[in-house]
């Protein structure tokens, strides 16, 4: 990690406000360090403001702002329009969003995004709530994790953000997982070489909202990968690759057993989360591998 941050091109302060152990933080240091400083950068009110400034603090040292929480993606088309009626074809616009901002209140703005081509890098960082506050539930909050608006755990599975993308058939989108930055940062080259809308979509281990150790955020990055919690795929140009498939599944258990969001769970419970982990595991190759 320290690689990460030495190299991150000095687009990304050393020092900022981020939780211990944020996944988020790493993620922003890899998303700068692959498309340096021409990039003009959308941030909604979320985690990610702590890069845009709390008072007079601000941790990006490129182009940037802050927008509404619903309308990232809109703003990124309005700022891409901009520079292509300059004639600026070489400015990445990126749109660096959580999964509230993104799966729930933004997804209006996003898929009118999608649908019109316009040339933007959108990447959500996905930490399964609304966690900056105060961790209430939204639709990327896994089934049975207990969060302050669901306390009991939450009785539905979490939204499928990339195969929404691939219903309108975007020209580049895909998974990726902090555990393995080398696969993270390919594809964030390839959804910025991209002639269309690109979306990267990033499991965010969170130690305040999943009650973890922040020691533990990369062995639950890779965890929820070997548990089938996380598929790592990407579709490109209509072709779907799986990157990624455990020889066997790790039980529930190593990924579970590390959050405090899952500790009301019953033995009866983590059976039923067992089973429906591996039936939309084996489901999702399937389909993606057809």
């Amino acid at each position: 990690m320290y690689e990460i941050i030495k190299d991150s091109k000095g687009t990304l302060n050393h020092g900022i406000s981020a939780c211990a152990g944020c996944g988020m933080e790493l993620l922003a240091r890899c998303v700068f360090d692959v498309l340096g400083e021409d990039i003009i950068i959308v941030i909604p009110p979320g985690c990610a403001a702590l890069l845009t400034g709390m008072g007079a603090e601000c941790g990006i040292k490129a182009a940037g702002m802050m927008c509404n929480l619903e309308n990232t993606a809109s703003t990124c088309s309005g700022i891409r329009a901009s520079l292509d009626s300059q004639g600026n074809d070489h400015t990445t616009v990126v749109g660096f969003a959580g999964d509230g901002g993104t799966l729930d209140i933004g997804l209006q703005s996003l898929s009118g995004m999608i649908e019109r081509g316009d040339k933007v890098l959108y990447i959500c960082y996905d930490n399964e709530a609304y966690m900056n506050t105060g961790i209430q539930s939204s639709s990327a909050t896994p089934f049975l994790a207990s969060t302050t608006t669901q306390p009991a755990g939450k009785p539905t599975v979490k939204k499928d953000l990339v195969g929404i993308a691939m219903a309108h058939d975007i020209p580049y989108a895909a998974t990726a997982s902090l555990h393995n930055i080398a696969d993270l940062k390919k594809k964030i080259q390839k959804a910025k070489d991209t002639d269309g809308p690109s979306l990267i979509h990033v499991l965010i281990p969170c130690p305040t909202g999943w009650r973890s150790d922040p020691a533990d955020t990369i062995t639950l990055a890779r965890a929820a990968v070997n548990t089938g919690v996380w598929v790592l795929y990407e579709y490109e140009n209509g072709e779907v690759t799986v990157n990624y498939k455990p020889k066997e599944l790790k039980p529930i258990e190593e990924y579970i057993s590390l959050q405090g969001r899952f500790k009301k769970v019953t033995e009866e419970e983590k059976a039923q989360m067992q089973k429906i982990v591996k039936q939309s595991y084996e489901r999702k190759i399937a389909k993606l591998e057809k």
